[in-house]
């Protein structure tokens, strides 16, 4: 049984090869950039009207004579004399002979004449060529993440498509003869099987859509050809249950026969201390703990940075926020704990019902308090590690 720290240590340093796709801007929404990309054109690529109202040339007085209109779309060629404007819409092309936008609210319109309230300066109310980004510069770096506001922004560069980092197939493989879906009659001796939707609901809410989902009875010989089904279908595999010592967890010995090369088995750690990670050359096996609330705390201190190094996150292992404890708590335990709490302003509060079976708490819960093995007492105002969830 090894620690966290060696837990994290482990799982930190393994090669992790990445995978490179072009993609379309909306297919690539929610991953990685794998390229740096340079802008192709200047933004706005034309000097634009930051409002409604009416581009002007510049003269001493107050009187302008209006001479045209520029919608957005248009562009005004002809040359304005001093004195003259042209009626103008947010986001037209300014007129090059124009120095200034005066918005509709402070000028007074009389026929095809117009009187300013008061005097303007030049370039108000004009967003300059390239005020956004200029030809050549770099618009996002690799490694930036496509959230919708950087596919509109590259969209309106231009660019159609995109390289960015493929994101994993993800196989949940579920054991149990005890196991029946919801909506089944629940027999005696049976439970309702939640960890497939827990876990896919985990990966959907992390963006991770690519997922495979297989069932497996507690039989040698089943759990060992549906396991390298997965393996090979798959880029990572989650094993739900099955990862124990009992007579009927096939799971462990099924993944040493298909020679998976084991990375580490138990962690000194509650809840999820039967948890094995291995690998067979570029694919990765979590063997999760079939306790729900185990298995969810396993997926996101150890699962989820996996998935993310892989799409192109740089989320480190063990990385953790301090906060400030909200209550004493005595923590009392031989293993260290992840407990799940909730994050308000700048306290931590530790929730009840911590036990590795029980999913009420996770469900309020947003992020989990790490404690240390051992016997002492914690007080409120105290510094704590959190992992957000």
């Amino acid at each position: 049984m090894i620690s966290t720290s060696e837990a994290f240590s482990i799982l930190e340093n393994l090669d992790c090869r990445k995978r490179v796709v072009a993609l379309s801007l909306l297919e690539a929404r929610n991953h990685v950039l794998a390229e740096t990309l340079y802008s192709p054109i200047n933004m706005p690529p034309f000097r634009q009207a930051t409002m409604d109202g009416f581009a002007i040339a510049l003269h001493d007085s107050l009187e302008y004579e209006i001479v045209g209109e520029v919608k957005a779309g248009d562009f005004w060629d002809t040359q304005l004399k001093s004195g003259q404007a042209v009626k103008i819409f947010t986001g037209a092309a300014v007129p090059n002979s124009a120095q200034a936008v005066i918005q509709i609210e402070k000028v007074i319109v009389v026929e095809t004449f117009l009187h300013l309230k008061e005097i303007s300066k030049p370039e108000t109310n004009i967003r300059q060529l390239g005020a956004q980004i200029t030809k050549g510069a770099m618009a996002l770096a690799e490694g930036t993440f496509l959230n919708p506001a950087a596919v509109g922004f590259l969209t309106g560069l231009g660019f159609t498509k995109v390289k960015v980092y493929q994101k994993p197939k993800i196989g949940i493989v579920v054991t149990g003869n005890e196991l029946v879906s919801a909506g089944e009659i629940l027999q005696d001796g049976k439970v309702y099987e939640s960890n497939t939707i827990m876990l896919q609901t985990a990966l959907f809410e992390a963006n991770f859509n690519t997922i495979a989902l297989y069932k497996v009875n507690d039989n040698f010989e089943n759990t060992k050809n549906t396991l390298e089904t997965a393996i090979a279908e798959n880029d990572v595999v989650l094993v739900s249950g099955g990862i124990s010592v009992g007579d009927y967890d096939f799971v462990g010995k099924a993944l040493e026969s298909l020679k998976v090369e084991t990375l580490f088995y138990k962690v000194n750690q509650k809840p999820g201390k039967p948890l094995f990670v291995g690998t067979q050359n570029d694919k990765i096996i979590f063997a999760l703990p079939g306790n729900p609330a185990a298995s969810l705390t396993c997926f996101y201190v150890y699962v989820l940075p996996r998935l993310q190094r892989l799409s192109g996150i740089q989320q480190p292992y063990g990385s953790s926020l301090q906060k400030n404890l909200a209550h004493d708590f005595l923590v009392d335990n031989p293993r260290a704990q992840f407990l799940k709490a909730s994050i308000a302003e700048e306290e931590v509060t530790v929730l009840a019902h911590q036990d590795s079976g029980m999913l009420n708490s996770f469900a309020l819960a947003n992020a989990l308090v790490y404690v240390s093995e051992g016997t002492y007492q914690l007080l409120k105002g105290d510094k704590v590690l959190v992992y957000r969830i």
